[in-house]
C-alpha cells in the first residue's frame, strides 16, 4: 500500500529528524497553531514527559488576550511557557516550529520564549 502521509506530516517529520541530530540531551519547545489558537509545549523526549504547557484557551489569558489568533496572544504565550519552563528548571531548549514556516504568530512565540529567559 502506498504510504499516504500528507505533506504536513513530512515536512513535520523532516524538522523533527534535523532536530534530533543538533538536541544533544534538551527539551523540545513544539508549537501547534491553529486558525483560532495557539499552543506550546516543552517535551523530554528522552523520557516521552511534557514538562510545560501553555495555550491560548486559559482562562487567565482568555480575559487578557482580544483573539488567541494574533501574533500579541502568541508572544504572551511564549513568555508564559519560558516561565512555566523555568520553575521545572528548564532553561535550554530546541524550537521544534513543526511544519510551519518560522514567520508571523511562530516567530512572535519564539521572541516571547527568549524574552522570557529560554534559550535556543
Amino acid at each position: 500500500m502506498k504510504n499516504t502521509m500528507t505533506t504536513t506530516q513530512r515536512r513535520a517529520s523532516r524538522v523533527r529528524r534535523e532536530l534530533r541530530k543538533v538536541n544533544s540531551g534538551r527539551p523540545r519547545l513544539s508549537v501547534y497553531r491553529s486558525s483560532k489558537n495557539i499552543y506550546a509545549q516543552i517535551i523530554d523526549d528522552l523520557s516521552g514527559q511534557t514538562v510545560a504547557a501553555a495555550s491560548t484557551l486559559e482562562k487567565e489569558l482568555k480575559g487578557k488576550l482580544k483573539t488567541g489568533a494574533d501574533t500579541a496572544a502568541a508572544a504572551e504565550i511564549g513568555k508564559l511557557i519560558a516561565e512555566r519552563a523555568k520553575k521545572k528548571g528548564v532553561s535550554k531548549v530546541v524550537f521544534d516550529r513543526g511544519p510551519y514556516i518560522f514567520h508571523g504568530r511562530v516567530k512572535a512565540l519564539a521572541d516571547g520564549a527568549r524574552e522570557g529567559g529560554l534559550e535556543f
